[in-house]
């Protein structure tokens, strides 16, 4: 059967509202999607299909008071919790980073294919990454990576709405999100984690600090295998020790190097819309975009690519393919986002 037919299976099931037939026809289209490499379609439906089940309820108010009326308080809570849930098509080839820590992201990736490999020795299965360095150096992007390298749904956590200035409260929170995403099967992808780290600097109730840095440990030593934490910091320093102990693998990332600075250009013309004049040209670019992190130089890459289509339209040229970037404009674009750094 062609996909239009499992829609169509679908779409019959659900307006006859008979859920068995609906649940089986779904399942069989993910199989399908899964057969004829639509991995991450695939994916998106497993989960809609699994928070359905998770969230189905009986129609009509729940009691005050009831199971079923926190139950749904709590499915509620989550959605503030978790900004998004994603899919990702990024693979090692869209990421461009020292050898060292792209050796270190294909280890992970391998660790977790092979892991029914790995289990038969009762060897334990590394799931909790600390990533670290300075902004735009492709934390986040890294977490993609891993996302669509090992077909897993990602959940982006909204750490601003998990913590809490109240007693206790943030520990609960972080326990409502890690048991959904424990069930899951996924990655939880937490970004700026050194925000608990400036909560307990400031909080005054010292149990309160210990209490948030214990139900982490707990939390993670209760993670399935089969699930990944990752966990991005600009700023290590202020992350507690106990909890970058407890990570399996910590990985650095850091301002590009000439290597890679030409790398990135060279991946962001890749389609070959847009050149530099000569090799001159080029190579003095690269030389200019030292110091600047991977999204600053792509942002000002990008940003030079549009005003030098602005001034060709401009002067009525109406060829625009295989255009050449004004490294004139690059280099003022280069020189701004330095600028902007310093004044940080």
């Amino acid at each position: 059967m062609k996909q239009s037919g499992y829609i169509k299976e679908i779409v019959k099931s659900g307006l006859e509202n008979d859920q068995e037939k609906f649940k089986a026809a779904l399942n069989e289209l993910i199989e399908y999607s899964k057969k004829t490499r639509k991995i991450n379609f695939a994916l998106q439906l497993q989960s809609l299909l699994k928070d359905a089940m998770q969230n189905s309820k009986p129609i009509g108010p729940a009691l005050v008071g009831s199971d079923t009326y926190f139950a749904r308080l709590e499915d509620r809570e989550l959605n503030d919790f978790i900004i998004e849930k994603l899919t990702s098509n990024y693979s090692l080839e869209n990421l461009i980073c020292k050898d060292e820590l792209r050796r270190d992201l294909e280890y992970i990736i391998k660790e977790h294919r092979s892991r029914e490999i790995i289990r038969k020795f009762d060897l334990p299965i590394a799931n909790k990454f600390l990533m670290y360095g300075p902004s735009g150096c492709g934390k986040t992007l890294a977490s993609y990576v891993l996302a669509g390298e090992l077909q897993k749904m990602m959940y982006v956590i909204n750490l601003g709405a998990i913590v809490s200035f109240k007693l206790g409260e943030t520990s609960k929170n972080l326990a409502k999100v890690f048991r959904k995403a424990s069930t899951d099967d996924c990655i939880i992808f937490i970004d700026e984690f050194d925000s608990l780290g400036k909560v307990r600097d400031y909080s005054q109730d010292h149990g309160e600090m210990k209490r948030i840095v214990n139900t982490i440990l707990q939390l993670f030593d209760y993670l399935p295998q089969s699930s990944i934490v990752i966990a991005a910091t600009n700023q290590i320093q202020m992350i507690d020790s106990a909890l970058v102990r407890r990570f399996d693998s910590m990985l650095k990332f850091e301002l590009p190097g000439e290597k890679q600075v030409r790398e990135l250009i060279q991946l962001t013309l890749r389609n070959g819309t847009f050149r530099f004049s000569n090799r001159n040209s080029f190579e003095s670019v690269i030389k200019v975009c030292e110091g600047l992190s991977y999204y600053g130089i792509q942002k000002a890459l990008i940003g030079a690519i549009k005003r030098t289509i602005f001034e060709k339209t401009e002067k009525n040229e109406s060829d625009l393919s295989n255009l050449v970037i004004d490294t004139r404009i690059l280099k003022q674009m280069v020189k701004a986002e330095k600028k902007n750094l310093l004044q940080l």
